[in-house]
């Protein structure tokens, strides 16, 4: 049912139409709520650098977290991460500090896969501001990167980095439950930078500050020996695929430019895997690294990984740098960094 509406959404035409009393409604509780929150939430003593979007679905937050994390180590930041923990079969009613060994059945997939990733304390919770306090407490670091937080008001923030899938940009352009957006476009021209998810379609908004992002398969990684090859092993393989995530259409497609013949199946975004979902005979099953942190502890030994990473232009490193730093300036902060 899910997959069904988010084709509606992302087609031409409102067939969701009838709906749409229901979509004013959310835009108006919406912008409601963001001003309240926005009004109540107190800056915090340390800088916070938030990703999100404006649709519904999979654009490639994480992706640029993970990129963004990396920058600000190799510039003498300490990041601690901070995720809600979507996915979680047990979520904790306490902040919890994620590792790679982490279940993600107690902190979500999305943070034990960015905690692998980017070697960053991760720590999740509902209240994103609770997390960043708890890690503020524990001295985890001196600068907050908050994944998927664009909506998540209380927490007062410092850079806002939006992104979009660039084939699928604003859908057809109506709220939820009508269409995909959460707020409406005219809110990307608060944020201070635009990040697309691939070449931009004519749906993605115009920003000054707007770069692209290509995912970039790195390696072809088995899940259980460690044994990796460069993506050209995919050509001409009849392989199974798996996938979970917001968008696994993406995923697909990327398998197949590389020359693979595949046998796709999509499960809901942040699906819980059961022995039964991953066989796949003499076959090569292949995954995204979100799937695989699920799958690792039943995982068979023709399960195999797509590694990908987030490729961007140089000149978005020092406008990013920059931004930082003005923001930082103007609320007094000093830079922590070594």
């Amino acid at each position: 049912m899910a997959d069904r509406i988010e084709t509606l959404w992302y087609r031409k035409g409102r067939p969701l139409w009838p709906l749409l009393p229901l979509a004013w409604l959310y835009q108006a509780v919406s912008r409601y709520r963001r001003r309240r929150l926005q009004a109540e939430a107190e800056p915090l003593p340390l800088p916070v650098i938030v990703v999100g979007n404006i649709t519904a679905g999979g654009t490639g937050k994480s992706p640029l977290t993970a990129w963004v994390a990396g920058q600000l180590k190799a510039e003498g930041w300490r990041p601690v991460i901070l995720s809600r923990g979507y996915g979680a079969k047990r979520p904790s009613d306490r902040p919890l500090v994620v590792t790679p060994a982490s279940d993600p059945a107690e902190v979500g997939d999305e943070p034990v896969m960015l905690a692998s990733q980017t070697a960053c304390p991760v720590v999740v919770h509902p209240r994103r501001l609770q997390s960043a306090e708890y890690a503020m407490a524990l001295e985890l670091g001196n600068i907050f990167l908050c994944d998927d937080g664009l909506q998540h008001y209380h927490l007062a923030r410092d850079l806002e980095l939006v992104v979009f899938d660039g084939s699928r940009g604003i859908g057809n352009g109506e709220s939820i439950p009508v269409g995909p957006l959460r707020e409406m476009p005219s809110r990307v021209a608060e944020a201070d930078f635009v990040v697309v998810n691939g070449e931009p379609g004519p749906g993605v908004p115009e920003h000054p500050q707007r770069f692209t992002m290509h995912l970039e398969p790195v390696a072809v990684r088995n899940l259980v020996t460690g044994e990796s090859h460069s993506p050209d092993w995919l050509e001409g393989r009849h392989c199974h695929a798996i996938a979970g995530i917001g968008n696994p259409g993406r995923f697909f497609a990327e398998l197949r430019a590389r020359g693979a013949d595949v046998k796709p199946r999509s499960f809901p975004d942040h699906h819980h895997y059961s022995p039964a979902d991953i066989e796949s005979g003499d076959r090569p099953l292949l995954m995204t690294a979100k799937d695989a942190v699920k799958i690792r502890s039943f995982a068979h030994g023709n399960c195999w990984v797509l590694d990908v990473e987030a490729r961007l232009p140089e000149t978005f490193r020092p406008a990013l740098r920059h931004a930082l730093a003005r923001k930082m300036r103007a609320r007094g902060l000093t830079p922590d960094i070594q």
